[in-house]
């Protein structure tokens, strides 16, 4: 099989646009956390309502995954994306409008239903832009765009927030939610409709196991609701909440601990609390090619168990260092902690998102990473909202930041023990490049 040098790269923008576009709806989501001091002195909060809001933006998020992987699936990732990131960007806006706690509650409520499209939708577009091969690393570029988001959103909101107040900022990442879903509807088409695309990628897209067009009669496909009967499927969610549970309390908390323990100040604070997300784009990025690695450079392993194995490597170191942050008592030890942990958690998103792609075929790939978040959110719905209790409890993060390691170190343990076998109809052919239940 040639390779992308030869065969040309034009599936490579299209990850790079799912890039943009998740920087975006990570932007929109962090706004909460930079904005969160001068919530809390304007509008009378607590940790637990900053918590609660964290918990309701994931809880509405994990129950829209049910609609959002099967809107993808039923009329496609182009108006299901576009329209997305408009209400989401809409639903940010509406955001900066709010002056109390219920308001607040009801707009997070909505950003979690409109965000939540997101990244099922990435998933199943990488499904059919790309190769088995390649999904991991091309989903190591737009999953990313959340460290991107959030590496950049601290100093650029803090900013716009000492200067216009933090209103202002949701105005600004709102604007572009919905600026960008005008773009994506007018520019994506499938590999089959591109125009620009050469005849040879489009080959070699089809070959590797990609193309939006499903060759399993409609009569042989696993419905939406079959999906549960799926030890894999279980193994997903299971695997994603434990991965969540620790993501969520750094997306919520990182910047209130670092000032509330290190003593820093807004602006420092900016700086500081996107240190460790630049990290983690490095991490997602190795974590992709790693898994590329092993299957093309070692030949060790088929591209299901090079993922699994990238997983539980990273999984426990993440989840060591997250135990060990409440134990550093200066700001370099501390930063440098939670600089370690987001590298190895981002090798580990990156690569669950490209397990659908490997375990399910392309027509039910939205929904498989729908059901696989929806079991993660749950997570993410009440990893926040304990956290904040715990801090107006006992004073402290500590308790949180060593659970949190504890449950993510699982992640690995999840995908590598229960993500096992394709998730097919029983009577439907195995794909020729599929993997062998028996190598697993």
């Amino acid at each position: 099989m040639p390779s992308h040098q030869v065969v040309g790269r034009k599936r490579w923008f299209v990850a790079f646009v799912l890039l943009v576009g998740g920087f975006i709806n990570y932007l929109d989501r962090a706004s909460l956390a930079v904005a969160a001091p001068s919530m809390m002195a304007d509008l009378h909060l607590t940790n637990t309502d900053i918590g609660l809001m964290g918990s309701v933006f994931s809880l509405f998020f994990a129950f829209s995954q049910f609609p959002a992987g099967w809107l993808a699936d039923r009329f496609g990732p182009r108006k299901v994306y576009a329209s997305a990131a408009s209400l989401w960007g809409l639903s940010t806006m509406i955001t900066g409008l709010c002056t109390s706690l219920p308001a607040l509650l009801g707009a997070r409520a909505l950003l979690g239903m409109t965000e939540a499209p997101g990244w099922p939708t990435s998933a199943k577009i990488t499904s059919i832009w790309f190769p088995r091969k390649e999904r991991a690393l091309a989903s190591s570029i737009w999953d990313a765009s959340s460290r991107w988001g959030l590496a950049f959103a601290p100093p650029l909101l803090v900013l716009m927030s000492l200067h216009f107040g933090w209103g202002a900022l949701f105005y600004l990442a709102g604007s572009l939610g919905v600026i960008f879903g005008l773009i994506f509807f007018c520019l994506y088409r499938h590999p089959e409709q591109h125009q620009g695309l050469g005849e040879a990628e489009k080959q070699y897209i089809v070959a590797g196991g990609g193309g939006s067009v499903s060759n399993i009669p409609r009569g042989k496909r696993v419905k939406w609701r079959e999906l549960f009967r799926y030890q894999s499927m279980w193994g997903m969610m299971l695997g994603w909440f434990c991965y969540i549970w620790l993501f969520n309390i750094f997306v919520t908390f990182l910047p209130l601990y670092l000032m509330k323990t290190q003593h820093l100040s807004l602006s420092s604070m900016g700086v500081y609390a996107s240190i460790p997300y630049l990290a983690g784009i490095v991490g997602a990025a190795l974590g992709g090619y790693a898994v590329k690695w092993l299957i093309d450079q070692r030949k060790v392993a088929e591209p299901l168990k090079a993922k699994k194995v990238v997983i539980m490597v990273a999984a426990l170191i993440s989840g060591a260092t997250t135990v060990a942050v409440p134990f550093c008592d200066s700001l370099i030890g501390a930063l440098s902690m939670m600089t370690v942990a987001m590298f190895f958690l981002s090798a580990v998103s990156c690569t669950c998102w490209a397990i659908p792609g490997d375990v399910a075929t392309n027509d039910i790939v939205g929904s498989v990473c729908g059901i696989q978040n929806f079991g993660g959110f749950f997570a993410g719905a009440l990893s926040p909202l304990v956290t904040g209790y715990i801090a107006d409890v006992t004073g402290s993060y500590a308790l949180a930041f060593i659970s949190g390691g504890v449950i993510a170190a699982l992640t690995g343990l999840c995908y590598w023990l229960l993500v096992r076998k394709p998730i097919e109809h029983r009577d439907a052919p195995v794909a020729r490049d599929s993997v062998p239940v028996s190598n697993l």
